[in-house]
């Protein structure tokens, strides 16, 4: 079993910018909108922040001698360590946690 390894303070500290980015949109916005506002926004409270966050980052993805350069698109990509994957539903779907996984 692996061993737990507990994260970097400068990790843990851009992901509770990135939580409390989150919770400032959508308290601001509310629900029901397309994810692309959420995710537009994010993208902006975490710039004002003064975080390295980039939306639709296009991630190549390799097989053999393959390289499909459209494979695998982030939402937003945040300081070239965090990846936030938006999603505006009322259930989280199993498959998304893979997504992100993969």
């Amino acid at each position: 079993m692996k061993e737990y390894q507990p994260l970097p303070a400068s990790i843990e500290e851009i992901g509770r910018k990135i939580i409390s980015a989150a919770y400032k949109v959508h308290s601001s916005l509310g629900p029901g909108l397309l994810e692309k506002i959420y995710e537009i926004c994010l993208t902006y409270e975490l710039q004002k922040m003064r975080l390295k966050a980039e939306r639709q980052v296009i991630v190549p993805v390799k097989y053999d001698e393959l390289v499909f350069e459209e494979g695998l698109r982030i939402d937003i990509l945040v300081e070239n360590t965090i990846i936030v994957e938006v999603k505006a539903v009322d259930l989280v779907n199993p498959i998304w946690k893979a997504q992100v996984l993969s």
